[in-house]
């Protein structure tokens, strides 16, 4: 696998947490990461005469909200927190329900403990959310808006509210937003919790300061979220895309991605003896190519697997690096996009271990309010347990597989249906690894004659 798969190898920007933002082939456009080199991210000025707030100026003066709407819906933008819907249908059912207040919110919490690529973004340019979010209250007719981050990560909160302040000296928020009238408060709103926060119904449950569990859908947030008003909830990459397909055009970020999943999205690629990096992907690039934004492996060792979207996220085979980095084709090889996480595994690990942390941590992390979640996943984790010590009973292998496919059918929300992917992947693409004749027995514990 080839160290770089663009011409050179220059230094690279170090981000947060030690993350190398990595360097990406020149046919490969720049959307979200465009400002990331920037002396200082939190320099308005610096931002504003490299492109900062030219689509929030452009929304207002030259398009006007119904237009606004329009372009995201003619964009083709999809919502990059791993569900991947259409935003342009959140932000005309959002506008359309008849409210006294709607709201916007930015979800930057970041909840897979592995992946850095909201935060990196948000410390990064952080006036890419703050402009996204503006534009989005703007067209939808919010007077308020939050970005949700976690609440330890003292750095992003920092960023984002020295950000927000100048954005509002400057106009861009607050009152009377660039002369159009409109208000629109922003704040950075901490919240503390778990890998659930992750979904948006959870999300808005911590930011009323209630009991972080999902809701029954519909109504979905767009008709009544946050204090039961019309919420729009975006992961913070779906909002920092908005400002460049508002000044570029539609058909300009429709010009890379698929033709289902226009755009890119950003991507933390981790190596066994190559770099660990956040990379900005154009939508629908091979796996291949994107392992290999992430160095060679170690000298001996080879690809064993691929886990692909997180603790939730499905692992494949070698023979699947072909498959396009897109919503549906991940889906159907049995993994999906989920926090933009990308790692390799090499020969040297016991896949069947891997899977019981994952499960573990996947039923650590439940919410509790489902039962085929909370019951069901903790059994998933108790049959791999029981295959790991060499303990496994003839049916286990039949049981985990009708309990899973009852887990998905009855899930109240994502975690729930995507909590059984590390096992379901695991024996669909690497059987043998889960055969009980290959583990070891335990000992006899039966005194010698």
């Amino acid at each position: 696998m080839p160290r770089w798969t663009g011409a050179g190898a220059p230094a690279l920007r170090r981000g947060p947490d030690m993350t190398e933002i990595l360097k990406t082939p020149a046919r490969w456009p720049t959307i979200l990461l465009g400002r990331a080199r920037a002396k200082d991210p939190r320099d308005l000025d610096e931002a504003v005469a490299a492109g900062a707030f030219a689509g929030l100026r452009r929304a207002i003066r030259d398009l006007g909200p119904t237009a606004v709407i329009a372009t995201i819906a003619d964009s083709g933008l999809r919502g990059r927190g791993g569900a991947g819907f259409p935003a342009g249908e959140k932000w005309r059912t959002a506008a359309s329900t008849d409210a006294d207040r709607r709201y916007v919110v930015a979800n930057g919490y970041g909840a897979d403990p592995a992946s850095h690529t909201d935060r990196t973004l948000m410390l990064l340019d952080p006036f890419s959310v703050i402009e996204g979010t503006a534009i989005a209250a703007y067209a939808i007719g919010a007077n308020e808006a939050f970005i949700a981050v976690r609440a330890e990560d003292a750095d992003v909160i920092a960023s984002l509210s020295a950000a927000i302040g100048a954005a509002t000296d400057a106009g861009f928020v607050g009152e009377d937003v660039s002369g159009s009238g409109h208000d629109i408060h922003m704040t950075v709103r901490p919240v503390q919790g778990a890998y659930m926060l992750g979904e948006e119904t959870v999300l808005l449950k911590a930011l009323e300061g209630k009991r972080g569990q999902p809701e029954q859908r519909p109504p979905h947030p767009a008709e009544s979220g946050l204090f039961d008003r019309p919420t729009l909830v975006h992961n913070v990459q779906t909002l920092a895309a908005v400002p460049w397909i508002v000044s570029e055009g539609a058909s300009a970020f429709r010009a890379t991605g698929t033709t289902g999943s226009p755009g890119t999205v950003l991507v933390q690629v981790r190596t066994p003896g190559g770099e660990n990096g956040v990379a900005e992907v154009p939508l629908g690039t091979p796996l291949r190519e994107v392992l290999g934004l992430g160095g060679e492996l170690p000298a001996g060792r080879s690809i064993k697997a691929v886990l692909i979207g997180g603790p939730s996220g499905g692992l494949l085979p070698p023979d699947a690096l072909d498959t396009p980095y897109d919503f549906e084709p991940l889906r159907a090889a049995g993994a999906h996009l989920g926090s933009g996480s990308v790692v390799v595994v090499d020969d040297r690990t016991d896949l069947l271990e891997l899977v019981g942390v994952l499960t573990r941590f996947c039923s650590n992390e439940a919410c509790g309010k489902s039962i085929p979640c909370r019951i069901g996943v903790k059994r998933l984790a108790e049959i791999v347990a029981r295959r790991e010590d060499g303990l496994l009973r003839p049916v286990d292998m039949e049981l985990a597989t009708d309990l899973a496919t009852d887990i998905v059918a009855s899930a109240l929300c994502d975690h729930e249906r995507l909590a059984t992917l590390p096992l379901t992947s695991g024996m669909r693409y690497f059987g043998s690894d889960f055969d009980p004749a290959r583990r070891p027995q335990p000992a006899s514990t039966e005194a010698p004659r």
